[in-house]
């Protein structure tokens, strides 16, 4: 299920939410190289989060190759930054694109909740609390971490707290047909962190994936908490009128 839109409309200009998404937008053609294998190959391996460097559980010289050639190796000294330029980072097309459309379905609500400056803090923190979540998970991995899902997971945790029954427009793949069908938002959200936690479940026994399931996890669970601290007392009374 991919959602499009919602009908929820908001009072306030999302501001933070369209220029987050620009920033990633331009990190991607202008730093990624809109995916050509040298430029995302160095750009991940400098900007990403490795977990197993930053926390020095894994060996210098360890590594993983992120394209035909093109190795990143666990350096000496550990790239404490890369927890926040991991979060405007992605490793494809889709990957971006996803993501990008997910905040802009559920981040200008979040940030008509709380405001500007209110909801910039909240997006970076619950990025932070989602790659706290992923590290404590597997620690000495070696494969960079990017990507705005465990951040935008944050967003995600906050509107099922707040409109639990706002309208989410959804388009649905059926093999080669797709269609568009309006779910509730707790639906829609329930089932996509019961996903999460299912594909994160290999994890905890020790096998290694290309998606970091715990730091979305990790990024919902800090939404559910942070929304209800940085919600704004006049939304509040807005929500209950």
């Amino acid at each position: 299920m991919f959602p499009y839109k919602d009908d929820n409309p908001t009072e306030l200009a999302p501001i933070i939410t369209v220029g987050i998404i620009a920033a990633n937008v331009l990190i991607w053609l202008l730093v990624e190289g809109m995916g050509a294998a040298a430029p995302l190959a160095r750009s991940v391996c400098d900007l990403g989060l490795v977990p197993g460097e930053l926390l020095r559980t894994a060996k210098p010289g360890s590594g993983v190759e992120l394209a035909r050639g093109l190795f990143c190796l666990v350096d000496v000294q550990p790239h404490y930054w890369t927890v926040l330029t991991s979060m405007f980072m992605h490793g494809g097309w889709f990957h971006l694109i996803g993501n990008m459309m997910f905040l802009w379905v559920f981040g200008n609500n979040i940030e008509d909740a709380m405001g500007h400056v209110r909801f910039g803090v909240f997006y970076v923190v619950s990025g932070l609390a989602a790659a706290a979540a992923q590290l404590a998970v597997n620690p000495a991995s070696t494969v960079p971490m990017v990507g705005a899902s465990g951040a935008v997971s944050g967003v995600l945790g906050a509107y099922l707290l707040l409109y639990p029954h706002a309208r989410i427009y959804t388009l649905v793949f059926l093999g080669f047909f797709a269609t568009t069908i309006q779910l509730p938002a707790y639906v829609m959200l329930g089932y996509w962190i019961v996903l999460q936690v299912l594909g994160g479940l290999p994890s905890l026994a020790g096998v290694e994936g290309g998606v970091a399931f715990f730091a979305h996890i990790g990024g919902f669970v800090a939404g559910l908490v942070l929304v209800k601290l940085l919600e704004t007392g006049e939304h509040r009374a807005r929500r209950r009128a």
